[in-house]
């Protein structure tokens, strides 16, 4: 048993439809987690249960969205084989590397509203020959193509992450879904194998997740949950992937008749570890219609016919004002009510999982929250609904919380997709022509890369309190994981910006006589990272010697700090 010591230390419809349902939706709710005891300003106690494992966190709730929106696609991923901004095949090199060093599981594309209007069909064959369109749903922008299912596949390939690939359940048909899904992952000699081939790629490609839809309440329609149930069952039943890594075990049929004598639907079918899964289109914010609908029409389906694997949640913080909060020289009041409603994310997934639970016990089917993030003004003298903004200290804070929220629910949650990866809205990386600069949250998913498949341990702590004005949190967000390395790691968080934090922490079951990780912090809460201070926002290496059985650490203002224990 270890005691450690933390002391002292220097389609603007949908937009609108989004924004009138998150205000529907969020009003304030308490803000201290279940394992978060009560609050108090004295030095309090962390108490780190590493001989009682918790669920796994899944390393996809580290995933990614590429969107085709303003330059997430061209000039954030491709610049085109002609470029003179290194590349291979036409994505850019040195986004590949920055991505491959946060390890990046899982990307979802084409979108997001972007994909209830995309036809695959346009993306593939040669360039020249592509159909040039318009993307309705960002600015009117030049959609050329250029980037469709090989080139995708190709960048997924390049920075070692899986397929999460979104159909279009908006304006496409189940047949052009199944097409699609026949060409990705045939093999001879079924005729979609030899056009892919024809196309320059043999081998059937790997789709992991299959999206049926994409904000069906919204830019995806709209329905209503009982229309998106009809018409999804349609797309989960006949939409197949026929890559034989990824098939299914076969099927016992004297197990299904017994099953459909008795009345009583099975579970599910018999799945492989690399068997595609299957996510629904799910819930706005903590909306509980969607969620109550496709669940109740999943315990009583018939996994012989129609199936998911997932439920998808979007919420976003919008701050103040949809769409207007301030990304840069804001007051300490607008950081705060960032990071409150930061915590709301909390409260809506309890409420999802609660409904889930109801219908699906064993928790079979993952909720996902594949579309979240800080969405701020869009940057000055940028195209408005190409969604650039500035990233600060602030957004990074807001991410670590998101990803304790995530990973506290990790028997449930087990995917999410940030918005976006590169370029737009809360975004890893910003490009112009050659230049790349990473971003707070991109530090911050790659100090969490150790919790990626860790072990969530239990944790228990006296988290303080930061006030301005009427608003109330918790001075200090923590979690803790057993990493597939065998360590023992801690994330905490500092929200407030002026006080440092003081813990003593008792980690059962663990001996250590040193931790050793990163803080990231910064000069302001707004500082950001340019093209000229690209290192303004970035970690610092940290690391503590045990003195009289204690290790004291230093938690500064506005921080979030990881580290790992040593023996």
């Amino acid at each position: 048993m270890l005691k450690i010591s933390l002391r002292n230390s220097v389609a603007f419809v949908a937009f609108t439809s989004a924004a009138a349902s998150f205000a529907q939706t969020t009003t304030p709710a308490p803000v201290a987690s279940a394992n978060v005891a009560a609050s108090q300003t004295a030095p309090g106690t962390l108490t780190v249960q590493a001989d009682q494992p918790g669920p796994v966190i899944n390393r996809d709730i580290f995933g990614q969205f590429a969107e085709h929106l303003g330059t997430g696609i061209y000039g954030g991923v491709w610049v085109g084989k002609d470029s003179k901004i290194p590349n291979v095949r036409g994505v850019r090199s040195d986004v590949v590397g920055a991505l491959k060093a946060i390890k990046v599981p899982v990307v979802r594309w084409p979108g997001g509203c972007f994909a209830d209007e995309y036809h695959w069909r346009n993306g593939i064959g040669p360039a020249s020959k592509r159909k040039v369109t318009v993307n309705s749903v960002w600015a009117g922008a030049v959609e050329p193509n250029t980037f469709g299912t090989h080139e995708f596949m190709d960048f997924a390939e390049q920075i070692g992450s899986d397929a999460y690939v979104s159909v279009n359940m908006g304006s496409g048909t189940v047949q052009e879904a199944a097409e699609w899904m026949e060409y990705m992952t045939a093999v001879p000699p079924a005729t979609a194998a030899k056009e892919r081939a024809a196309n320059g790629r043999k081998a059937p490609y790997k789709v992991k997740y299959l999206g049926l839809g994409n904000e069906m309440w919204g830019c995806g329609g709209p329905n209503t949950p009982d229309e998106y149930v009809t018409k999804m069952k349609g797309f989960a039943h006949f939409v197949h992937n026929f890559n034989p890594e990824q098939a299914a075990p076969k099927v016992d049929f004297s197990l299904i008749a017994k099953d459909l004598m008795s009345g009583k639907p099975m579970d599910s079918l018999p799945s492989g570890p690399n068997s595609m899964m299957r996510i629904a289109a799910g819930p706005n914010s903590a909306d509980p219609s969607y969620t109550e609908v496709i669940m109740k029409a999943w315990k009583t389906r018939s996994p012989i016919y129609w199936d998911i694997n997932g439920i998808s949640l979007h919420q976003y913080t919008w701050g103040s004002m949809p769409f207007n909060e301030l990304a840069t020289g804001f007051a300490e009041k607008d950081y705060a009510t960032v990071l409150m409603q930061t915590t709301w994310m909390e409260r809506s997934v309890k409420k999802h999982k609660e409904i889930m639970d109801k219908y699906d016990p064993k928790k079979h089917v993952a909720l996902v929250v594949d579309e979240w993030g800080v969405w701020l003004k869009p940057k000055a003298g940028t195209e408005q609904m190409f969604l650039q903004q500035d990233q600060s200290l602030r957004d990074g804070i807001a991410a670590a919380m998101n990803i304790n929220i995530f990973a506290r629910h990790a028997d449930r949650v087990r995917m999410t997709n940030i918005a976006q990866m590169v370029n737009v809205l809360q975004a890893m990386i910003v490009t112009e022509g050659p230049k790349m600069v990473l971003t707070p949250t991109y530090h911050v998913y790659k100090m969490y890369v150790p919790f990626q498949d860790a072990t969530f341990l239990p944790i228990t702590f006296n988290a303080g309190e930061y006030k301005v004005g009427n608003i109330t949190l918790p001075q200090v967000d923590a979690i803790a994981a057993k990493g597939k390395d065998g360590k023992v790691w801690l994330s905490l968080t500092n929200l407030d910006p002026n006080k440092s934090a003081e813990f003593t922490a008792v980690v059962a079951g663990v001996t250590a006589s040193s931790a050793a990780g990163e803080v990231l912090t910064a000069e302001r809460i707004d500082s950001i990272n340019t093209f000229e201070t690209p290192r303004a926002v970035t970690p610092k290496p940290i690391s503590f010697t045990a003195a009289d059985g204690k290790l004291v650490f230093s938690l500064p203002p506005k921080s979030v700090t990881v580290v790992r224990l040593e023996p």
